[in-house]
């Protein structure tokens, strides 16, 4: 299995998004600039432009026509994705950590960051057929318990009618979509100990995963918030992903950013590693980036993934034949 290494990035990255279709992969990275690749070759076919700050999060319609992100510079953009021209800005007082389009991409979920004496929430925002008659009005504003802590991911839950957000304070939230009413928190005995850093739901939103700092990644029942799962990693958890086609769960991370330039580039654990789903053994791992794994996506077809770094480069795998006959 042979990487694809996709330069185009000049920071770190901060997140994938396969399209539906898994021919288009795009990416956001700390220096302003989303970009799009093409999925097979790792070839770039253009950048969005307009942001002023990190990217932290995209995600794109299920037509692929439409990209929204979340960005540092306090804004979330709406964006042509065949074009490149943005069509609609967001805007927060606080900077816009995670975008995720509805079934539907009638609505749209955004959080926003703790800063100066706002405090972090999640915005639900109405997104428009037609661009001109985009506004920017909330349909619903969640406020979190813990305002103060940063809710680092929050995505739709099945048919739209729950939300469900994790964060810095490691509780995972399920909240109802139309009340705005909180429905469900994970117990301190199956939640996480420390910072909850991704969040990732399955192709049929019956279940979702959950990486965290205290080096764990844990599998959920998106309905009833129960624990199914623990896999544990031995680095800080940045992203994790699920095989939409094997029961193969991926995990990347490595130590903080912070901690990395003291130590020898070798002697960091940078390494997507791949879990058995069910038996929650480690069953491979693909090493290569040479900072930690802040992103991690698989192509809605399961016969590739790829990964972003901290050394700002997308790395693109295409599974060899043996990999789909891995035997425990």
């Amino acid at each position: 299995m042979r990487p694809i290494l996709m330069k185009g990035h000049e920071r770190p990255l901060t997140f994938l998004r396969y399209n539906r279709d898994g021919d288009l992969l795009f990416s956001c990275a700390k220096d302003h600039t989303p970009t799009l690749w093409y999925a097979d070759n790792g070839e770039r076919l253009g950048t969005y432009r307009g942001h002023n700050g990190a990217v932290w999060c995209c995600d794109v319609s299920r037509d692929s026509s439409r990209l929204i992100t979340g960005s540092a510079d306090q804004t979330a953009k709406l964006w042509d994705v065949k074009s490149g021209q943005q069509y609609f800005t967001f805007k927060f007082g606080s900077p816009a950590r995670s975008v995720d389009f509805a079934i539907g991409d009638k609505l749209a979920v955004i959080t926003t960051d703790p800063f100066m004496e706002r405090t972090s929430a999640i915005h639900v925002k109405r997104i428009s057929e037609d661009p001109e008659d985009q506004t920017a009005d909330s349909v619903l504003v969640l406020e979190s318990p813990e305002g103060r802590k940063r809710i680092n991911r929050a995505v739709w839950g099945p048919l739209n009618q729950t939300i469900v957000s994790g964060g810095e304070d490691a509780v995972i939230r399920i909240w109802d979509s139309e009340t705005g009413k909180l429905l469900k928190e994970s117990n301190v005995e199956d939640g996480h100990k420390k910072t909850i850093t991704s969040l990732c739901k399955a192709a049929d939103d019956s279940h979702f995963i959950t990486g965290s700092l205290d080096k764990t990644a844990k599998l959920w029942d998106m309905r009833t918030l129960t624990l199914i799962k623990t896999y544990i990693s031995g680095v800080p958890v940045n992203a994790v992903s699920m095989s939409p086609l094997l029961n193969h769960v991926v995990i990347g991370g490595g130590q903080d950013a912070s901690a990395v330039t003291t130590t020898d580039h070798r002697a960091g654990k940078f390494e997507a590693k791949f879990y058995d789903k069910i038996l929650q053994e480690e069953i491979g791992g693909v090493k290569g980036h040479f900072g930690p794994i802040n992103a991690l996506a698989f192509n809605p077809d399961g016969k590739s993934f790829s990964s972003g770094g901290e050394d700002g480069y997308v790395r693109l795998h295409h599974f060899d034949s043996d990999y789909f006959n891995i035997k425990i």
